[in-house]
């Protein structure tokens, strides 16, 4: 815990897993970096980053990890199967795509994920970097976890009932309501 501005600020850590093929990745150093609890396994997904985020009514989020180049030289199909099993094993699952430029051919890649698992479960994200990578996946984890969700959530309804309350056309529903009474 450190002071900032008179408020106590903790950090946010947690438990990641992640397949083996990651051991040596450099998102595994960096999350350890971070002080998160790194757990290896060779029962998930290969290039997946699973964040459990155990807790009451916590959905949890699991990543899957593909270079975008290495999908242009390689078979779509299988790596097609290799999404559509993951999931099916994960609700709440995102699919990471990298590359250092995103142009016409990386698009359409992404393009062609989207079409084939449109209404599915799956969110696909461009990224450039390891470590816009890494700061996507703990955004995302951390947002969805128990206490943020809750707060989130919160702040939205609050956000709501002001928009609402302070809106013209609510107000004018109002005052038609007065004067038909």
């Amino acid at each position: 815990m450190t002071e900032s501005g008179g408020q106590e600020e903790s950090r946010w850590i947690t438990t990641v897993i992640m397949s083996t093929a990651l051991q040596n990745h450099e998102i595994s150093t960096i999350l350890q970096r971070q002080q998160h609890r790194v757990r290896y396994s060779e029962s998930v997904e290969n290039g997946s980053v699973i964040f459990s985020l155990s807790g009451t009514s916590s959905i949890g989020v699991a990543f899957i990890l593909a270079d975008t180049q290495a999908l242009l030289m390689a078979g779509e199909e299988q790596f097609f199967r290799r999404i559509q099993k993951f999931i099916n094993i994960h609700r709440n699952s995102f699919l990471v795509l990298s590359a250092a430029l995103h142009g016409p051919e990386e698009w359409n890649v992404m393009f062609r994920i989207q079409r084939r698992f449109l209404g599915s479960n799956l969110r696909v994200i461009p990224v450039h970097n390891t470590a816009e990578t890494v700061k996507l996946m703990l955004t995302i984890a951390k947002v969805t976890s128990k206490p943020q969700a809750d707060d989130a959530r919160y702040q939205m309804a609050v956000t709501k009932a002001q928009i609402i309350e302070n809106s013209p056309v609510w107000k004018m529903h109002q005052e038609y309501q007065l004067h038909c009474n």
